[in-house]
């Protein structure tokens, strides 16, 4: 499905009265990690979400505070601030805003000015969870309650979350993280095939049960996004059984990726503007078998002080190269990039900012990549018109829904085939 400019830029602008970025609205944002403010009355932290500047503090009494990064009173950002006794206190005129945006002190105006009780700055509604630093920001009136989302079901599962600042568009981010097939190319030096059973994981790399690159596509449209399978030819019993990995769309920015043996394994994009997106590379599950932030972001090359810097943005970008080792190509390595993530680094900002998709050439392998542009076409459409958000409400992904791998019969539809998220029973899921 190739897109029309006009189509395109509907589904990609997210910032302003954007249609595409209003739809985002409705839905809780992670505005960062909780580590980046770890605690009360430390350093504020910029973020962007949506093309709006923000900080984030944790306050006196460890409350997470998401506010517009200008003060209320001349603009200047409160980014430098000093954050301390139950608020955060502008430089320039000392002006002091609470994390619910309340200004609870203004040093520059006379004693008993009715001012301060006159002015509100702009804060959002925050939620803590999985290690996340959550707000919403849209209306007021259209908050819902916040849901955990479905890599992150309980409070009993570990959460290891590897964040990269990327210079591309959201989109083509979620459509690399959609798309099985490119896996069996990009990733084949990280995914080997192996006479298993299934979807293995070491320290090293994931083993899988399949040497084939050119899987079969069939998708399942819902109201919260799409079920597709990415159907393989398996190394063992290639006559009587199929090699199956799901792939679940969480509309509008998020994908449940088929998990190996020992954890689930996910994606969330925060779409910080146009040209820019917070990409977040999550392995959830028991925390017997999940390997803690730090062993899986060494697995995945994305440490900070070493892949990415400490506000997360990569150390390898188009400047180096993405920092390619053609020696290593020559010796057998299919890309010369480490780690999962870079590789798909390099592919998405080498598109440029917003990938042009007049001049796609689409093939069977594509199919996910069609179902998600016209579903969420016609979503921003329908929301731009007057209807609900997708994904919110009675939209929303029921908890039973999740991402599988496994070798199965020929004669088994996946569509029905019993499926569960790795260490977390049914009876803890909750809608």
């Amino acid at each position: 499905m190739m897109l029309t400019h006009e189509e395109n830029m509907l589904m990609c602008r997210v910032e302003g009265d954007a249609p595409m970025g209003q739809l985002m609205r409705r839905h809780w944002q992670v505005v960062c990690l909780a580590e980046e403010v770890p605690e009360p009355d430390g350093t504020p932290v910029r973020a962007r979400v949506l093309g709006e500047n923000l900080v984030v503090l944790r306050d006196t009494e460890g409350q997470v505070g998401v506010l517009d990064e200008q003060c209320p009173h001349r603009r200047a950002s409160l980014v430098y601030g000093r954050n301390e006794h139950g608020g955060l206190r502008c430089l320039y005129h000392g002006w002091k805003m609470d994390v619910a945006g309340n200004v609870v002190d203004m040093a520059s105006e006379p004693a008993g000015s009715g001012l301060v009780s006159k002015v509100k700055h702009k804060a959002y509604p925050t939620h803590e969870w999985a290690g996340a630093v959550w707000a919403y920001m849209g209306p007021p009136e259209t908050m819902t309650p916040f849901v955990p989302p479905r890599w992150a079901p309980t409070d009993g599962v570990q959460v290891s979350i590897a964040k990269i600042i990327i210079p591309a568009n959201w989109a083509q981010i979620l459509e690399g993280q959609i798309d099985s097939a490119h896996s069996s190319s990009l990733h084949s030096s990280d995914m080997l095939p192996a006479r298993v059973n299934g979807a293995k994981a070491n320290n090293e790399n994931w083993l899988r049960p399949s040497t084939d690159k050119a899987p079969r596509m069939q998708v399942e449209v819902n109201g919260y996004g799409f079920r597709y399978a990415a159907l393989r030819r398996p190394i063992q019993n290639a006559a009587t059984h199929e090699y199956v990995r799901t792939t679940v769309f969480v509309a509008p920015a998020a994908a449940l990726i088929p998990p190996n043996d020992q954890y689930n394994v996910a994606n969330f994009n925060t779409p910080i503007d146009d040209h820019h997106t917070a990409f977040h590379f999550i392995a959830w599950g028991d925390p017997q078998t999940t390997p803690d932030t730090a062993a899986w972001r060494k697995f995945l090359h994305t440490e900070v002080g070493v892949d990415v810097d400490t506000a997360f943005h990569p150390a390898r970008h188009v400047g180096n190269h993405f920092k390619q080792d053609r020696a290593a190509m020559k010796a057998g390595n299919f890309t010369g990039i480490p780690g999962i993530p870079n590789q798909d680094l390099a592919m998405w900002v080498g598109m440029g900012p917003i990938v042009d998709r007049e001049h796609d050439r689409l093939g069977a392998s594509d199919m996910a990549i069609v179902a998600f542009r016209r579903q969420m076409l016609d979503a921003v459409e329908s929301f731009a018109n007057g209807g609900p958000a997708i994904g919110v409400g009675e939209l929303q992904i029921p908890a039973e829904v999740c991402s599988f791998q496994g070798v199965i019969p020929k004669t088994t539809d996946w569509r029905v085939h019993e499926a569960q998220a790795l260490g977390v029973a049914p009876h803890e899921l909750v809608s």
